[in-house]
């Protein structure tokens, strides 16, 4: 009987670069990489979002080639986006009609040792982006949405408290009130009956 042969295990993770071939030539690229801010992350690994259509090899290739990284290994997995109602977009989203939007494909990278990337540090003001002018317009937006949303009868007015203000001023004889066309000046309206109801003459 032959004594046992002790195979050599690679590691998981590869230690050494292997330059990739480069077969795919691209010259106008149609695609877009979003390099992602995580700060849980070491330094040596980088995430981005890629289009479906783009695999391992292809990042890795593309990161080669056009930035010098030497990427040792690279995760990639696809995050399904959540059913909702009706396209986006719409300012009266139907019921009944489920959308749900494009997957997002996530790659993570990691690079040898030597090509740390490290985000510069966040400002402290925003101002000179405007920030507080976006942030206002992204509150109204998310409030027109769920105002015109499947519970937007449920949520209150914006004018409700001017409302009961002027209720209860009523009710307390602090004011008292006066028609329409006595208010604001205008001609008092006769009504006038007729077969088919009444009809608002104007005097």
């Amino acid at each position: 009987m032959s004594p046992p042969v002790h195979r050599t295990l690679r590691p998981l993770r590869p230690t050494t670069f292997t330059p990739p071939k480069g077969c795919k030539p691209i010259y106008l690229p149609n695609f877009t990489l979003t390099l992602l801010r995580t700060p849980s992350l070491p330094p040596t690994f980088a995430s981005f979002y890629t289009p479906l259509s783009l695999n391992k090899l292809d990042l890795k290739d593309y990161l080669y080639h056009l930035y010098n990284i030497r990427a040792l290994a690279v995760r990639s997995y696809i995050i399904q986006q959540p059913v909702r109602h009706d396209k986006p977009g719409k300012k009266l989203p139907k019921q009944r009609r489920w959308y749900r939007a494009r997957a997002v494909k996530k790659m993570t990278v990691e690079m040898e040792r030597g090509a740390e990337f490290r985000w510069p540090e966040v400002p402290a003001s925003l101002e000179p982006w405007d920030k507080r002018q976006f942030d206002l317009a992204e509150k109204a937006r998310e409030e027109e949405q769920r105002r015109h949303g499947p519970q937007g009868d449920m949520i209150p007015r914006a004018d409700r408290k001017s409302i009961a203000e002027q209720a209860r001023a009523l009710l307390e004889e602090r004011e008292r009130w006066r028609p329409t066309w006595m208010e604001y000046g205008v001609g008092r309206s006769l009504l006038a009956d007729n077969a088919g109801g009444t009809k608002a003459v104007q005097k």
